[in-house]
């Protein structure tokens, strides 16, 4: 079985997002997601200052088997890439809730969190796939 941390929120398409303190949300693609996908080879993430729509495709992800969308989680502007992945886009397939996260956003609404899946919704999700 994946690791589902239990203090993040998913999405169907299979990204996670992290609360920060300051309101803003870390963004990366889950456990289930990166395994499913294999090594990866490639990140394009969106700009910082970008103006993204919620399940708007905003990244793809290349892996040796196939390349992938990642959707926004929520509607907001980018404000930060992880760059780390730009030479090591490998950190997302050891470290998908750590070293690995792919982008921070500063979300239109908060509430719209609240519409994602808990981490034992996302578990029961994956299941049945």
């Amino acid at each position: 079985m994946s690791e589902v941390p239990l203090d993040l929120k998913y999405t169907r398409s299979h990204e996670w997002v992290r609360l920060e303190d300051d309101g803003t949300v870390t963004v990366g693609i889950s456990d289930h997601a990166q395994a499913a996908l294999g090594d990866l080879v490639f990140v394009e993430p969106p700009e910082a200052g970008a103006e993204l729509s919620a399940d708007e495709a905003c990244t793809v992800v290349e892996s040796v088997k196939a390349a992938s969308d990642v959707y926004a989680p929520v509607a907001g502007e980018v404000i930060e890439v992880n760059t780390l992945l730009d030479d090591t886009p490998e950190l997302i397939n050891s470290d998908p809730y750590g070293e690995g996260w792919i982008m921070r956003l500063r979300p239109a609404d908060a509430a719209e969190l609240d519409r994602l899946m808990s981490a034992d919704d996302y578990r029961q999700l994956v299941a049945e796939e």
